[in-house]
């Protein structure tokens, strides 16, 4: 896992969001069906969750300038328009679910903190870019 899909996933909020989306929301167990149809569901699930929470903690450890350059380099690959984006962040907050689920509250809320404080700066950086010229 960590050599193969997740070493192609360069930044490590976009390998929490990856490790988040394999993981059922409602019973907390992760899936993939390539590690379960070579190991066992169980190992597989067990994998993913310590990638989950290793790339967690390598989060918790960046900068808040870390962290802005990964968020706009998230919001680039996402496919949508920067306002969009920021709307959608600040209203639904998508990354409060990408987070372990062993998760302590203080760790978590100060993820969540410097991931509103990153939006909010890459946003201000945005609004205050000058405007493209008109062709």
């Amino acid at each position: 896992m960590r050599t193969r899909t997740l070493a192609r996933i360069q930044r490590p909020l976009d390998r929490l969001i990856y490790l988040a989306s394999t993981r059922d929301y409602n019973t907390g167990i992760y899936h993939h069906d390539g590690l379960a149809a070579r190991y066992s569901a169980a190992a597989a699930c067990e994998a993913l969750a310590d990638c989950h929470r290793e790339v967690f903690r390598e989060l918790l450890a960046c900068s808040v300038r870390e962290l802005v350059e990964q968020v706009e380099g998230y919001m680039r690959s996402a496919g949508i328009g920067a306002g969009e984006f920021f709307i959608s962040w600040r209203k639904l907050e998508p990354y409060r679910v990408t987070i372990p689920l062993e998760t302590e509250p203080l760790s978590g809320e100060f993820l969540f903190c410097n991931l509103k404080a990153a939006l909010a700066i890459l946003e201000d950086r945005q609004n205050r870019a000058p405007a493209a010229p008109a062709s």
